[in-house]
């Protein structure tokens, strides 16, 4: 396999047209951190994007920023941070990661359930689509009406659709504290219950997570005495579950790394991202707990991190059965090889997908069989 890496938007270009011609095939990377995401052994030449890096305008009072998609993630963040803002959908990944490969995953931390995701707040982008074609879609202002909204449609594309060469986010204003409610050693069904709870009172929960046999956490982001107010109201509210601790943004910083990533979950058995609806998240992982699996949950149970050898049909069985879906995230070469990382999609759903991938890829240039669902375009 051989490996390109472009300088330019023309080689870029020139790069894909004559894989179009040639009948050959490209696997985008950024910081190749999800290299091992999906099926091994893809016979696709490499097409690194590493060289589009920088920051090309940030504008703090308007909150937005426009990147080319390999800067780090860590640019970015320190680049914010200096102007005391940040990216609400809190973005996370290794060091290498790039914006492009963020917005390619559709990756969001603890903050996605009462913030949005990346595709809330990506509001435009350039690039080259599978017919070697240079475009840009989106607008570089948060209020934005004109044509189809693509931006959306790239986020957890997973590079079939374009190779993003630039990308505008929204920014907002960091918040000036961060307070987190820990209560510890809540049951399953009470953490739930809990987070349920809190997710229904009127004082913005920014994130919710459970962390089984450890503790159950609250987080509210704002000012101190709006913050303190809230704290206050919900300590009230909650009291039937005991009385919580409060940890400041350091003191809790360890515990949602954990429910961000499950980093505490063992490290042998396949790890599996279970999005759904949190209030059927309980009862859809009850059984695949039984099987001896190990979880922690974000997104207030939106989203389950699971550990679990074998019976990937039943993961997902069980997921779709509570109206989500499981990707599988960390597997041996021998599974990821059999077992599709990304959720089957139901028969009409799946035929819109190929269409959409048709109309910016034709040839399947972008198809790698990374997915197990198409090794050739139609």
């Amino acid at each position: 396999m051989a490996q390109h890496n472009p300088q330019t938007i023309d080689e870029l270009r020139g790069i894909i047209s004559d894989a179009c011609a040639g009948g050959g095939k490209l696997e985008i990377t950024g910081g190749g951190t999800r290299v091992a995401f999906g099926a091994p052994n893809r016979a696709a030449d490499q097409l690194s994007l590493k060289s589009f890096s920088g920051i090309i305008e940030y504008d703090p009072a308007e909150l937005v920023l426009t990147a080319q998609a390999g800067t780090a993630l860590a640019e970015l963040n320190e680049a914010v941070a200096a102007r005391g803002q940040g990216f609400a959908f809190e973005p996370f990944g290794a060091a290498s990661s790039t914006i492009g490969g963020v917005i390619a995953a559709g990756v969001a931390g603890a903050r996605r359930v009462s913030a949005g995701s990346a595709r809330d707040h990506l509001l435009g982008f350039k690039g080259v689509s599978g017919r070697g074609e240079f475009f840009n879609a989106g607008s570089k202002v948060v209020k934005n009406v004109t044509g189809y909204d693509l931006p959306k449609l790239v986020c957890g594309s997973w590079g079939r659709l374009a190779a993003l060469t630039e990308v505008t986010l929204k920014v907002l204003p960091r918040p000036p504290e961060r307070l987190t409610l820990l209560w510890r050693g809540l049951a399953d069904e009470a953490g739930f219950a809990l987070m349920r709870a809190a997710m229904g009172q009127p004082v913005d929960v920014a994130a919710a997570a459970h962390l089984p046999g450890q503790a159950t956490l609250i987080r509210l982001d704002g000012f101190g005495p709006s913050v303190a107010a809230r704290a206050a109201y919900l300590e009230t509210s909650l009291a039937s579950h005991g009385v919580p601790e409060r940890l400041n943004e350091a003191e809790a910083a360890p515990l949602w790394a954990k429910a961000r990533e499950g980093e505490d979950l063992p490290v042998e058995p396949p790890l599996w991202r279970l999005s759904l609806p949190p209030r059927q998240a309980l009862t859809a992982i009850a059984p695949l707990l039984a099987l001896g699996g190990h979880y922690v949950a974000d997104w207030a149970g939106g989203l389950i991190w699971l550990a679990l050898n074998g019976h990937e049909d039943e993961i997902r069985r069980q997921a779709a059965a509570a109206g989500g879906h499981a990707t599988l995230v960390r597997a041996p070469e021998e599974m990821r090889a059999r077992v599709p990382a990304l959720h089957p999609q139901a028969p009409g759903i799946e035929a819109l997908s190929r269409r959409v991938r048709r109309a910016f890829d034709p040839l399947g240039v972008f198809e790698t069989n990374r997915f197990l669902d198409e090794t050739n375009a139609d």
